[in-house]
This record gives structure tokens, sequence and C-alpha cells, in this order.
């Protein structure tokens, strides 16, 4: 009786948001995981002199007067989008494109409601400000929540890129075999997996954190615009309903090692149909959506070097020093964190450590010299899981000996 009142109510809300809003969004009802992250491609349409703002999840709606649609019950929130997982985008004059990243908390506590009598249903609402005075516009797009099947988004929700062996970042020497790669891919729904390992060679132009999104992520008119790299091989893969996947890299013989500097290797994934129901009944299979992820896609490092004379250790030492952030600074949970350093003569790369409470290592990047910095990934505050951690910077000659280190610094994570 109470599921048959929300659908009910559900209808109710529907028909008098759509007599009273503007903006219109497909598609408006989606299947969600409950056990854990779903995400979503959603397009947001006849969107005149508005802009989104903010987006948040709850478990019940009211009307927004003075505003125009329905927004969140501040009693029922379930949680907000993040900032730095804010995909949302100006496709063309009047239409947004927005990457709905549910985390798993949010799964968890809708889940949590629904058993405890709740309806297995909840809200996603994305908030339009007027940019000519005019009141704001709330856009609600309805959650069921739902097993691991078929009927979710084909959706990325994790990606791990690793050389099969305990080594984060490898240091080789010309024409070195490499050791395997490998990339242990989470995922909701089913679909092809389809996509290429390409090659970042020394010299060559980075990627920026738009380029390492999959294909399905980008709005239609931004795919194929994305920086392109020497290709080293292709996959396409069904994913059965599962959630876990490993993915192998490209044979060892085509990852090359013959120039020294600095290689990145790039898992590229292109987006592919979408079969879950909500794509289909939205109408918009005519955009592919399989492969969507809320994020950019790692990478992988090595660094080929050769040998040289080495740099003199005593003033590597003198030389180099930690800046910023400084020793036990606090750093917000949402903020993001950029790590910098003196620059010490006679070096060819540096490798930024960072360690957990515990002394366990939670990332390790090389950065070549004349660079200076290092932007941490958004991923790294949920992985150092506590509430501090310890940095430092080891320098290296080309012959890959190290050449001088700093004292370790602690950053504080804000609760």
């Amino acid at each position: 009786m109470k599921r048959a009142l929300v659908i009910i109510s559900l209808i109710f809300l529907a028909a008098m948001s759509a007599a009273a809003q503007e903006i219109k969004v497909a598609p408006s009802s989606v299947n969600a995981y409950s056990q854990g992250a779903t995400t979503v491609f959603l397009t947001f349409t006849n969107v005149v002199s508005k802009r989104p703002v903010d987006a948040c999840w709850c478990s019940d709606l009211i009307a927004a007067d003075p505003d125009l649609g329905f927004k969140c019950n501040p009693a029922s929130v379930l949680g907000c989008l993040p900032v730095r997982y804010d995909q949302s985008r100006l496709s063309s004059n009047s239409t947004y494109t927005d990457i709905m990243s549910i985390p798993p908390s949010v799964a968890r506590r809708a889940y949590i409601e629904a058993a405890s009598g709740g309806g297995a249903v909840f809200f996603y609402v994305r908030r339009f400000v007027s940019l000519t005075g005019g009141p704001d516009e709330f856009v609600p797009v309805t959650i069921h929540l739902s097993g691991n099947g078929a009927d979710v988004p084909f959706s990325l929700t994790d990606v791990k890129l690793s050389w099969g062996v305990d080594k984060p970042v490898l240091m080789a020497r010309p024409d070195e075999k490499l050791p395997s790669i490998k990339a242990e891919i989470t995922y909701t729904g089913s679909g092809r997996l389809r996509g290429r390992w390409e090659i970042v060679k020394p010299g060559e132009e980075l990627p920026s954190a738009r380029d390492l999104l999959t294909e399905a992520t980008l709005p239609i008119e931004e795919r194929g615009l994305q920086r392109h790299y020497t290709e080293l091989s292709r996959f396409n893969i069904f994913l059965p309903p599962g959630g876990k996947f490993i993915l192998n890299g490209p044979e060892a013989w085509r990852v090359p090692s013959h120039i020294e500097g600095l290689y990145l290797v790039l898992l590229r994934i292109e987006a592919t149909d979408d079969a879950s129901p909500a794509s289909i009944s939205s109408g918009a299979q005519a955009i592919q959506t399989g492969g969507v992820a809320g994020f950019s896609l790692p990478v992988l490092r090595y660094y080929v070097g050769g040998a040289s004379n080495a740099a003199p250790v005593a003033a590597v030492k003198n030389q180099l020093a930690l800046l910023l952030p400084a020793n036990r600074a606090t750093i917000a949970r949402d903020e993001l964190i950029e790590f910098s350093w003196s620059e010490a003569e006679g070096v060819a790369f540096y490798r930024l450590e960072i360690e957990d409470e515990k002394s366990t290592q939670v990332l390790s990047a090389i950065v070549l010299a004349g660079i200076n910095n290092y932007r941490a990934p958004s991923w790294l505050k949920d992985k150092a899981g506590g509430e501090s951690l310890r940095w430092r910077v080891v320098a290296f000659d080309k012959q890959r000996n190290p050449v001088g280190e700093t004292p370790k610094r602690e950053l504080r994570l804000a609760r």
C-alpha cells in the first residue's frame, strides 16, 4: 500500500513539474545499484539564460516556491555532488550534459531507508540559477534502487592500473623489457568495453584531465576532439553483469623503452551502446552512453634512463627542499592538494612519495626535472583513509641513482 502511494505521488509530482518547469531532463527516471556507485549520462534541454550550480540526492521532494520545480526536502538529503565530480557542460546554446555520479555512501543511505520501510526510490535534483534575475529552477531525476544487473546503466565506477608487480612507478634502462600491464575495472550494468591502449612518449605534450575522460562522458560535439597518441593495441570485450573485470594490457614487446625520458601509458575507453531501459525509453540511444565515468582515468608512468655522469650528491642535498604544503598544514576534504619543492641542479627526475599514518605508501609519482610540483589525484584523500599523510621528495640522477632526499612532512586532512 505504501509503495503504491509513493508511485501515485511521483506521477502527481511529475505532472505538476511538467506544467511549471521549463527545463527538461533525459532520462528522467533511472535504475541505480543499491550496494555501490552508479554513473549516468544526463541531458538537460531548454536551458535558456540559466546555469547549473549544485546538485543533491534526497528521499523526499517539496515544492520549490517561489522558485520553479521541486527541490529536496532538507530533512531528507542523502548527500550532494562534490565539486570535483561535477562534469556538467554547456553542450549547445540551450543544452547541458551532466554526469550523475552516485557515491556508494548515498546508495547505502537510500538502501537503509528503503529497508526500514521507505520506498525504494530517491531523487537527484539539479539546481539552475537564472542569469537574468528570474527564479531558480530545480529539476529532479527519479532513481530506483536495483541490483547490479542489466537494467542498470553500463558505467565505470573505478579503474586501477598496475604493472602486476608492487611498483607503482617503474624505472627502466633503454631497451629493457617491461612487466605486463593490467587494469582492474569496477563497473555497473553490462555492455561492451571497447577501447585502446596508447603511449605518450618523452617530449610529447601531456594529456589534460579532460583528455583522460572516457568518450561517453563527453558531450556529443566534443567526442573525437580529445588528444590522441601512438596506439599500442585495441580491445573489444563484452562485460556481463558482475561488476569486476581485469583487463590485460598490450603485449610487453609493444611497450617502447628505446628513448630516454618519462613515458605515460593511457587506457582510452570508447563510447558504446547502453542497453539499459532508461537509455532506450528516453530516446537517448542516438547518443552512445555505455562506458560513462565520472572521473579521469588514471595513467601508468615509467622512466627510461641511461648512463651519464652522476650529479654531485652533496650539492643536490643542499638545494632540495619542500615548499608547499607547509608542515602540518590542514587541507579540506574537497580541496585539491598540490605539492611543490625547490629545483636542484644535475637531477634527472624526482620521486614524490606519500604515505598514510601507518607508514603504508598510498601514492608514488615520478616528475621530470624542471617540473617542481605535482597535483594529487582526487582519490588520494579517500585512499588515505585517516586524518593525516606524510610526504617527501627523492632526487635521482640519469643513472637512476638516488642523489638526495628531503625530510618527511605531515599533512593533515580536515574531518
